[in-house]
């Protein structure tokens, strides 16, 4: 299993590192050759503004789209959610649009509004998990055939899956908490079998 990390900016190098523990081979993707033979993508957090515009400069963007339209397992954390959903509350970017979600950036303020909270997420098991929120977005609206994986207290989505795309509010990548990349992996493998069958 190879798993491409896009490394135009922000925490791709934290994704790298916990791929690497979990045993996973990991390449940094910053050109389209380096998206040929990756069996899933991660789109890490950072600066929205700054990789969509990185993305497009480096003719990235529409190859992403096309890849994850045609099943390649995604995963968006923060920056990386924002980017894929279909659409954004409160900016002009054109985002990616692989998974009908709508959302808000920054939706809890500046880096000192930054938090962590124990977060109940029923698919990686009874205990909780060390959600890291770092000038986070959240979730507004979710359309039809997108599962809500997680909420905050106050009913708040962070998390969310549709077929082959899956994002998170918050940072795994920071955490000593491999579920949330583990899970991942199973999207990942989980997809190559239907591969082979066809």
């Amino acid at each position: 299993m190879k798993i491409g990390v896009l490394a135009l900016q922000g925490a791709f190098a934290e994704h790298i590192a916990t791929l690497d523990r979990l045993g996973v081979e990991a390449r940094e993707v910053r050109l389209p050759r380096e998206l040929n033979g990756i069996d899933g993508l991660i789109i890490p957090g950072g600066e929205s503004t700054s990789i969509s515009r990185l993305m497009v400069s480096f003719k990235l963007r529409d190859n992403i789209k096309s890849l994850a339209k045609n099943g390649l397992p995604v995963l968006g954390t923060c920056a990386g959610m924002i980017l894929l959903a279909k659409q954004i509350s409160d900016s002009d970017a054109e985002p990616i649009g692989v998974i009908d979600i709508e959302v808000k950036r920054n939706a809890f303020g500046r880096q000192q509004e930054s938090f962590e909270t124990e977060l109940f997420i029923p698919a990686l098991g009874p205990e909780p998990f060390p959600a890291v929120f770092i000038r986070a977005p959240l979730i507004e609206k979710v359309g039809n055939g997108v599962e809500i994986l997680a909420r905050l207290a106050d009913g708040t989505v962070v998390a969310a899956k549709q077929k082959n795309v899956l994002v998170a509010a918050f940072h795994p990548e920071l955490t000593n908490d491999l579920r949330f990349h583990r899970y991942f992996l199973n999207l990942v493998s989980g997809q190559s079998k239907q591969k082979d069958r066809i």
